[in-house]
């Protein structure tokens, strides 16, 4: 998966559709047991709703690993739904937590779908968006004197420095796109980049602006 979309922050919203109310816990996340421990959490939160309806998507080891449930509701209704405006969208690392405390009216299928998926939409309305790239985790070593050329030549090439210890030189954690590393390596071989070393750490997911 070479890019997504995710949330920035954990937002929870409430719509109230024909006397049942459906509140909406939407979670950024990073791993399939994360999840389900926050799908925990709100079952028990709200253990005396009739219904606690989820969906998640999360990237594992370059991996989507995707999960619904409609929890008691009429098969289809709810989970699935869900799921499928996440896909639809090019979103993962969230988790929907949908509640339904029921308010006496029956909404059938179509009116169920509606609901859990407004609800979802409300609270990604909400929340913020950021688009998650892939990319390179690098550690570089580079003397003092070099360090305020390389803070310019990083804000201008879209690399972000990560954690800085000065030590009898400055070694630095940095990440990019994965595209920029070809820029990145002929920068440091004809010495427009004055480092003494650097190496590779792991690919990762990193954001960009949207």
């Amino acid at each position: 998966m070479k890019e997504f979309y995710t949330i920035e922050k954990n937002v929870e919203t409430e719509i109230v559709v024909k006397k049942s109310k459906f509140i909406a816990n939407i979670f950024y996340i990073s791993t399939n047991k994360e999840a389900e421990e926050k799908i925990k959490e709100i079952k028990k939160k709200y253990f005396d709703a009739r219904h606690n309806c989820f969906s998640y998507r999360v990237v594992e080891n370059d991996n989507i690993i995707e999960k619904a449930s409609d929890d008691g509701e009429p098969s289809g209704t709810a989970g699935g739904p869900m799921l499928n405006i996440l896909q639809k969208n090019n979103l993962a690392n969230i988790l929907i937590v949908v509640t339904r405390y029921f308010g006496g009216i029956l909404l059938g299928t179509g009116g169920l779908v509606r609901a859990y998926s407004d609800a979802l939409l409300e609270a990604l309305e909400k929340t913020s968006k950021v688009k998650m790239v892939s990319g390179l985790e690098l550690e570089v070593t580079l003397s003092y004197n070099n360090f305020e050329n390389f803070k310019y030549y990083c804000k201008n090439h879209e690399i972000n420095i990560i954690s800085t210890n000065y030590n009898e030189n400055i070694v630095c954690k940095i990440d990019m796109k994965l595209e920029k590393k070809v820029e990145f390596d002929r920068d440091y071989e004809n010495k427009r980049l004055n480092l003494m070393e650097y190496k590779e750490l792991n690919i990762k997911y990193i954001k960009k602006s949207i």
